[in-house]
């Protein structure tokens, strides 16, 4: 019996509502990167350093997320 609810478990899944909070925003932080980016007239230098640093850390937190406890 005890085997039972001990494989059981096992076999949930590694996924949490967080998670899919962290990818929707990393995705957020890449559209309003691509934004300032694209900015025609006066590019904000501070708004896009800013937003690089933010969107390196968000796809490094991701990729650990993914990697390490989905595929773990």
């Amino acid at each position: 019996m005890f085997l039972a609810a001990e494989e059981a478990a096992k076999s949930t899944s590694n996924i949490n509502t967080f998670d899919w909070f962290m990818l929707a925003f990393t995705i957020l932080i890449l559209i309003g990167f691509v934004r300032l980016v694209t900015a025609s007239p006066k590019k904000n230098i501070f708004a896009i350093g800013f937003t690089t640093v933010s969107l390196a850390l968000f796809l490094y937190i991701d990729y650990i997320m993914i990697v390490k406890v989905w595929m773990a």
